[in-house]
């Protein structure tokens, strides 16, 4: 979210109200910015037209660059750098580089989703959270809907938000 914005804000009771209701506002011609709930609703990705996540592309790669790391690793200190003969194998002995090179991958996968996470997220360390509604972390669900990317007044985006089962609509503004 930017600063300097207005919101309309739906306010939802109920996740069931608000999946079906995510799709008729859609469906009337409302773009919704955001919805925040307390706990994942499913289902509320389709509703809202999210595409697919490409956050597995990126922890095949992190995995895919732990594999190649471990083995390059094991062979350079045990081919080259500080050759040793185990069991009869001059060069190298492939088996002693799988746990390594296993614990590699995971760490690198893991470290590397959870630096992906954080930058896609905008989860800064220094940031300051913006909350439209403070009840989204209990018990309600908030609907954001920026006023600027809709040709809907305020007042028929409020009239479509109650009819499809907001009990109360706000304005916002971030500053």
């Amino acid at each position: 979210m930017e600063y300097g914005k207005k919101y309309i804000l739906g306010v939802f009771n109920d996740e069931d109200v608000l999946l079906h209701g995510t799709e008729k506002i859609r469906e009337a011609g409302v773009k919704i910015e955001e919805v925040y709930s307390p706990f994942p609703v499913h289902g509320l990705d389709d509703a809202l037209g999210y595409q697919r996540s490409r956050l597995p592309i990126a922890a095949f790669l992190f995995g895919a660059t732990g594999t190649i790391l471990g083995l390059t690793m094991i062979f350079w200190m045990m081919g080259v750098d500080w050759p040793m003969i185990i069991g009869g194998k001059d060069f190298i002995a492939l088996p002693i580089a799988i746990p390594i090179t296993f614990e590699l991958t995971v760490l690198l996968s893991a470290l590397g989703m959870v630096g992906t996470f954080l930058i896609v997220s905008d989860l800064k360390p220094w940031g300051t959270p913006r909350i439209l509604d403070i009840r989204s972390t209990d018990d309600k669900h908030i609907m954001a809907i920026d006023i600027a990317r809709n040709s809907l007044s305020k007042e028929q985006i409020g009239e479509i938000l109650k009819s499809h089962g907001a009990v109360e609509v706000n304005e916002k503004s971030i500053d």
